[in-house]
């Protein structure tokens, strides 16, 4: 299967369990990978052929940026059956990684990674 892949997007967010992170705010990097056939859009050379991934770079940033969760499994999630019921999509990876968080010790980031498939929605 084909993949557009976006990677490495940076937003400043306000999720977490404990009220520091919901007051600061902290630094959250998210990946999100799409599998679908991209052999029309390559021959046609036509963007209705494919997903738009500026689009999908709005959605995760609104996401992240504008709403609250406690966890980054639900960002994740969120993110997920957004992208899914938005675009006709086999299945999309979405990895959402907390930058630096709270905990005691050196820990660059903590990490969730979630796939979800189209027939899985479908249920």
């Amino acid at each position: 299967m084909d993949k557009i892949e976006l990677l490495g997007m940076e937003f400043y967010g306000y999720h977490g369990v404990l009220p520091e992170e919901n007051a600061l705010g902290q630094r959250f990097t998210v990946d999100v990978v799409l599998c679908q056939s991209l052999q029309n859009a390559g021959r046609t050379d036509q963007i209705k052929e494919t997903v738009n991934y500026a689009e999908v770079y709005e959605i995760v940033e609104r996401i992240v940026a504008e709403k609250r969760f406690q966890l980054i499994e639900t960002v994740a999630e969120v993110i997920a059956s957004e992208i899914l019921s938005t675009y006709a999509v086999v299945s999309v990876d979405v990895r959402v990684a907390k930058e630096h968080p709270p905990i005691p010790g050196h820990i660059r980031q903590v990490a969730v990674s979630i796939h979800r498939m189209r027939e899985a929605l479908d249920e």
